[in-house]
This record gives structure tokens, sequence and C-alpha cells, in this order.
């Protein structure tokens, strides 16, 4: 039988958990509550209730229940229910993952189905999906859906029973659809993760069918801060056989907290995986500051108006430089073969003759960095084309087929 977890605080929504879980075991499956309640609760016998989630969280429970840090007790609540949860998936005991809450719970549950891998189904039923800027903090980097509850978690009228019934039935319907492999055989069908951005589509559309032609699986990741920062984890996970990094400019847009900034390990999960990569440049020459914080400099600098929502403004030859010594950095780790592969006519569609960014001469200063920092062995190689044109893509295909025989 499978077994889905079930997180919630009981001190505050035992009855509405109770009546989930109840609805999970009529559906066939095994539902198993974990307890995350910071206050004095009950506890329903052979679930995990909340002190020994404390304890895997590093503390006591009766800490907890004097304490008045409640920054302090969520974190620690969490730790133990993600180390909780990761036990039980790594002995193969957990097929699904689904939460109940309002604000603090959705938070507390969502953080720990963001520790479990990609394709672990996650469900949150939550009272609170819909606030302003809430629904990204939930999902983030997770495959979770996310089911706006409408009315709030309390008490069991027919409206949220109902809203209950469509969770539980949904989660049941995930646990049973097949599950991902990431332990097949990949000797015919390699499987390749590639970044795409709106500015290098083309590029990145070309690669990917043409490899798919050859037989290999490509997965896009959209380089937009989050999409990239996802594929980094399940790099380290184990999914891919190798990469094509088109996109990388989160690593600069971290540098200078930009709108794309993928955090600080961007780049560095293939190298540490020790598997093969294909490197280029797209929007790593500009930059995308929030407009609240711009500053005199950001103001005064070339830009590009992608629409009405973003502007890439030109990254300065300082950052470039910056970024080309971080660049360097984080692919000198690497233990499997790369190629850099950089287009000296302009790296985006953006980055054209007429457009007040262009400007391949500044570009020159990073390649230049690049090469000084570079290891011996990893080859950065330069093709006279803009990185939206079909003699660039054939570049990058010929590198791939090159890299991930």
């Amino acid at each position: 039988m499978k077994t889905i977890l079930v997180i919630s605080t009981l001190d505050t929504k035992r009855g509405e958990t109770i009546y989930l879980k109840n609805k999970i075991n009529e559906l066939g499956k095994h539902a198993v509550i974990i307890d995350i309640s910071m206050r004095k609760g009950e506890v329903l016998e052979g679930d995990i209730p909340a002190y020994k989630v404390a304890m895997a969280g590093g503390s006591k429970y009766d800490e907890i229940l004097t304490s008045q840090e409640r920054a302090k007790n969520t974190a620690i609540m969490t730790k133990g229910a993600i180390n909780i949860a990761l036990d039980i998936w790594k002995n193969g005991k957990l097929h699904g993952i689904i939460g109940i809450g309002g604000s603090t719970g959705s938070l507390m549950a969502t953080d720990v189905m963001r520790a479990l891998p990609f394709g672990v189904p996650k469900l949150m039923i939550s009272s609170t999906a819909a606030l302003p800027g809430m629904s990204t903090r939930y999902i983030d980097i997770g495959d979770i859906a996310l089911f706006h509850s409408v009315v709030e978690i309390s008490g069991l009228s027919d409206v949220l029973k109902n809203v209950i019934d469509r969770g539980a039935y949904a989660i049941c319907s995930m646990v049973d659809a097949p599950s991902i492999n990431t332990t097949r055989d990949r000797k015919k069908n390699k499987a390749i993760a590639i970044t795409m951005l709106g500015p290098c589509e083309k590029c990145a559309s070309s690669v990917r069918t043409h490899l798919e032609s050859k037989g290999y699986q490509v997965t896009g990741f959209s380089a937009a801060g989050i999409g990239d920062r996802a594929m980094e984890i399940m790099i380290s996970q184990g999914f891919f056989d190798g990469v094509i990094d088109l996109a990388p400019g989160g690593v600069i847009e971290h540098l200078v907290g930009g709108m794309r900034d993928a955090g600080p390990y961007r780049l560095e999960a293939a190298s540490r995986a020790g598997i093969p990569q294909v490197i280029s440049t797209c929007g790593v020459n500009h930059i995308t500051p929030p407009k609240s914080k711009y500053t005199d400099d950001h103001k005064s600098r070339r830009k590009y108006d992608l629409d009405r929502f973003r502007t890439w403004l030109r990254a300065s030859p300082d950052e470039l430089k910056r970024a080309a010594q971080v660049f360097a950095q984080k692919i000198n780790i690497s233990t499997a073969p790369v190629k850099i592969v950089i287009p000296t006519k302009g790296w985006s569609s953006v980055d054209t003759p007429g457009s007040l960014t262009y400007d391949p001469k500044e570009d020159r200063i990073f390649i230049e960095e690049l090469r000084k920092y570079i290891k011996e062995g990893i080859d950065i190689i330069e093709i006279e084309a803009n990185m939206e044109e079909p003699l660039f893509a054939e570049s990058i295909m010929n590198a791939c087929y090159e890299l991930f025989k």
C-alpha cells in the first residue's frame, strides 16, 4: 500500500487533518500525519507527534512550548519534518505528500515538500495561496501543486469537506501516476538539461530538436532565476547525463542582485556531479536590477526594453570582469569535459547591431578575463556569429556530439 505523508498542525487543525487522513485511507492509500504544531495539542496514536519532530530538528518539544521565539521554533520544526520526510523517502516508504494550513502551515509544509526530489507528488491545500507574493514563496523551485481552499481551514462545513475531498482525490491520483525513473539505462537515450531564455529561443529550440532527432532526451529550463536554480538541484539528484547551459546569466545576476539571480550555487552542480557541459553566454552581458532599486548609475546605463515590465541594462566592464572570474572558479572544479562556446557578434537576440546595448568590444573583456582564469584543458571556442544565427546553433550541436557520446 502506498504511503502519503500528511503535514499539518494538530493544535489548530486536528479535526480537518483527521478528516483528510480518513479520506486518503478510504481511497486505498496509507496516510501518515506528521504534526508540526508549536503549541500543546493532541497526539494521534500511530502518527508522528510533534515532540519527535522537534527532536529530529535538534531540540526538545518542551523548549518549543516555552519559547517565545517563533521564527526559531518554526525553523526547528521545519528542519525536523524535513529530516523525517527524507528518511521515510530514502527507505522507499513515501509515495506522496500533502499539506493543509494557513500562512505558517503552508510555509512550513512547502519547505518540507521542496526538500523531496522532483517527481514525488506534492500538494498543498492552503487558505492563503492567493495572497500577493505567497504562491511564489510556497512553490519556489518545487514541483508543488497549490490548491487554494478559498475558505478558511477551520471547522468541517460541507464546503470545506468538499475542498479536502478534492485534495485527497488529487494526491491519491498523483501517487498512482507512473513515477520518473532516474536510474534507467541511458546508453541509448541520454538525458540532457538545457537552459533556455526568450533572447536565445531560436538557438535553444534548434539544438533541442537536433539532439532529440539523434535519440537524446532533452529537458529545458527557463533561465530566469527559478528554472535554472531548479535545474541545479535536479542535476545533483542525478537526473541528467549532460548540460547545455546557453543562458547562465543567473551567475552575474547573483553578483549584482538582479531579477534573474539564480543563487550562489548556479553553474556548480554539473561540475560537482562530473557530467559534461557545453556552456555559452546568453544574458551574461546584461543585468536586471529591480527598478525600485535603480541607482543613478543604473539610470545612466544603456538599456533594452524587452517589454513594459522587463528592462535589460548593459553590464559594466567591472561587472563583466568579476563575472568572468566567478565563472572560471565554478567551471574549474569540473572533473568532466567542458566546452565554452561564445558568439562574437552578440550574445542574444537583444544583442544585435543597432541595439544601444550591443558592444562586442566590451564583451571581449569577459572573454579575455575568462581565458586568464580558466584552467588548462577547458576549451573556449569563439564563433563569428550571433547567438541566434544557425551557424552558432550548429557549433553548439557539434560540441554536444563531441562531449555527449
